[in-house]
């Protein structure tokens, strides 16, 4: 039987602080700088496929370190499909020595990423197998540009038609090929997160990793540690070193969101590094050097925070360098149409539910609200819609009760003017798609609804064509050529 000696090996290079290669070059190659600049994670196992090595890059997209990683069986730091159905190392064979397929895998924030995984044995001298080598290859790029999930009127994950949204699918292009700050403003559910990553994807750090922290997640000493790395006995508990974030995203950009909830003290640090792109980890003396592009999100007013002492105004200056402000959902026209049909596609294929669309009444319910939480409250509200309908169509019945709640809703319809709701709906231009019509009980088209629509504000306004342009928000010409195309006698 043959010995393995991978295991022993690797635990000597862990221990040593330069570990190398040697007769490949004139003098040794520094084996941890040479896989860390590789720009997709690489996984070092032994004969019992227990980790013994990890690069930079697997750490950033996992969110798994080495000291946490050692020794631990692969499948446990993957946690990907591959691992459970037909784990590849066991494929392999004579005849097909390294193994690549495209599966997935679970990080620490617990999301699903897709990836291609390639597997290959690695050989001693004798040509005897002491360990295998993975490389982990991160798809979600690839995946953004395939044109079968191409989605009109977006940007990379980012969707949306508005004049407003349309004004940043301008500008995103050009902030992505630059190295400049970036500050993304916006209220909660907006899409600030998305927005960054897409800047990333489509730079040309995009092969480099792509780092989140959250400001407000952490107490202020946890965070400094978690940002900028600390040194071994910096302070209680640490019992080894630890890279930081910064260190983590080298070559990458890093992604600071909720920079408002950022303490003082880490202001002036993160202003330091801004300044010279020097680490200095908690403890250590010696700094770093750290080519990280830096882009930021918050939803709070910054400057009022200057003006009440609360953030730096230097600090402001360097991160303002270029703004994206993410406008509310109530204000991006036609979007919410857009978006609920995005949602129930997406939920009516991933839960194999039959459903045809929304009955009128649901839809004028969903185009009438507020949305506070934004587009993460609308996904969400189609989601719970799509879980618990249990017919063709949503109805009212299957949607979340709040959203009958007087104080759940921002512009809901007010008694006296029962059409205010109908604005957005009459104004969105959707492609026609099956909706009841509960008084005829059978499938309708946009064009059949917006006619109703344009009937009962002329009803309402007894026949004068001015106060039913007013009503539905169209000018007196918009409606004079909808009631021509609809063939209406008011």
């Amino acid at each position: 039987m043959i010995r393995c000696l991978w295991r022993d090996v690797t635990a000597m290079m862990i221990t040593l602080p330069h570990p190398h290669i040697s007769a490949l070059l004139k003098k040794p190659l520094d084996f941890i700088h040479m896989i860390d600049e590789i720009p997709m994670g690489i996984l070092v196992l032994d004969c019992d496929r227990r980790v013994v090595h990890l690069n930079r890059f697997f750490e950033a997209l996992s969110g798994v370190s080495l000291e946490r990683a050692y020794g631990i069986e692969c499948h446990n730091i993957l946690r990907s499909s591959a691992c459970v159905t037909n784990c590849p190392i066991l494929a392999m064979n004579k005849e097909n020595p390294s193994i690549s397929c495209e599966s997935d895998m679970i990080n620490m924030d617990r999301q699903k990423l897709s990836i291609r995984m390639t597997l290959a044995p690695l050989l001693d001298i004798d040509g005897n197998t002491t360990g295998y080598i993975e490389t982990i290859e991160d798809l979600r790029m690839a995946e953004t540009l395939d044109p079968k999930k191409s989605v009109a009127f977006s940007f990379a994950n980012i969707i949306g038609r508005s004049p407003k949204m349309e004004k940043i699918f301008q500008t995103l292009p050009i902030f992505a090929q630059s190295d400049t700050s970036i500050l993304i403003t916006g209220e909660t559910g907006t899409g600030k997160d998305l927005v960054a990553e897409a800047i990333h994807q489509t730079s040309g750090r995009a092969a480099g990793p792509f780092v989140k922290i959250n400001c407000g997640a952490l107490p202020e000493t946890l965070l400094e540690s978690e940002i900028f790395g600390h040194k071994k006995g910096a302070f209680t508990g640490a019992v080894e070193n630890k890279p930081g974030r910064f260190k983590l995203a080298h070559n990458g950009t890093i992604f600071l969101t909720e920079i408002g909830d950022l303490p003082l003290s880490l202001q002036v640090k993160l202003l330091t590094f801004l300044d010279d792109k020097i680490i200095f980890p908690l403890g250590s003396t010696k700094g770093f050097n750290v080519n990280v592009r830096i882009i930021t999100a918050t939803h709070r007013n910054l400057e009022q925070m200057v003006k009440d002492g609360q953030f730096r105004k230097d600090l402001l200056f360097r991160l303002n360098v270029a703004r994206i402000h993410l406008p509310p959902l109530r204000e991006r026209e036609g979007d919410i149409r857009l978006l609920l049909d995005f949602f129930f596609n997406n939920y009516t294929q991933q839960l194999d539910k039959k459903i045809k669309g929304f009955s009128q009444t649901a839809m004028i319910k969903l185009m009438s609200y507020g949305y506070e939480g934004n587009i993460r409250e609308l996904k969400n509200i189609v989601e719970y819609a799509v879980n618990v309908a249990n017919s063709t169509m949503i109805e009212p019945d299957n949607l979340p009760s709040y959203l009958f709640d007087q104080e759940g809703q921002l512009d809901s319809p007010k008694p006296s003017d029962p059409l205010t709701g109908l604005k957005n709906l009459a104004h969105s231009k959707p492609g026609p798609i099956p909706v009841e019509n509960p008084g005829k009980n059978k499938n309708e088209t946009w064009s059949s609804i917006q006619r109703e629509i344009i009937m009962d504000a002329l009803k309402q306004a007894n026949g004068k064509k001015s106060d039913a342009a007013r009503i539905l928000g169209w000018s007196r010409s918009t409606l004079w050529r909808k009631i021509k195309q609809y063939q209406i006698d008011p």
